[in-house]
């Protein structure tokens, strides 16, 4: 596997606890996205994003900087993959939406597949296309019992194309 980074933003701790799981599943260094710069991306070959979705679907705070970092960074030969923590109880208009904005961010870099949305109950999400959320969706508040087999499967499907 190439030089991979893990980078996460998180207010509550849940993305951070998913980021990190990641990270021992893969052997790669996390990193909150108040610490990313031209220089992580420049650093790595692999990039895995992760955001926790607030309000009518907007990013974690924190990464509002990352996506100016994803925008004016050298993104041609990087890949990217996506992760997004949601509620879809009970922000089920807009599950997992932010994972949108960083998937538009980060054009220009090869981005890895998403999971379908088949298993999810929800009623919409901008992070959709084609019956596909752009990266991994994740309900650790009322599915908390489905994210390991959620994680472990969408690692199966990308961990060769790291």
């Amino acid at each position: 596997m190439k030089k991979t980074i893990i980078v996460y933003g998180s207010s509550t701790g849940m993305c951070e606890n998913i980021a990190n799981k990641i990270g021992e599943k893969l052997g790669a260094e996390v990193i909150n996205v108040s610490d990313f710069t031209a220089e992580t991306v420049a650093d790595h070959d692999n990039l895995i994003l992760g955001t926790s979705t607030w309000g009518a679907g907007e990013l974690q705070d924190d990464w509002y900087d990352g996506i100016e970092v994803l925008k004016t960074a050298e993104l041609a030969g990087k890949t990217v993959a996506i992760f997004g923590c949601g509620d879809s109880e009970s922000y089920s208009d807009t599950f997992c939406s932010g994972m949108k904005e960083i998937y538009d961010a980060a054009a220009g870099a090869s981005i890895l597949p998403g999971v379908s949305t088949a298993g999810y109950t929800f009623d919409d999400s901008d992070a959709v296309i084609d019956g596909q959320f752009v990266g991994l969706a994740l309900d650790d508040v009322n599915e908390d019992d489905k994210t390991d087999e959620r994680i472990d499967a969408w690692l199966e499907v990308i961990r060769p194309l790291l």
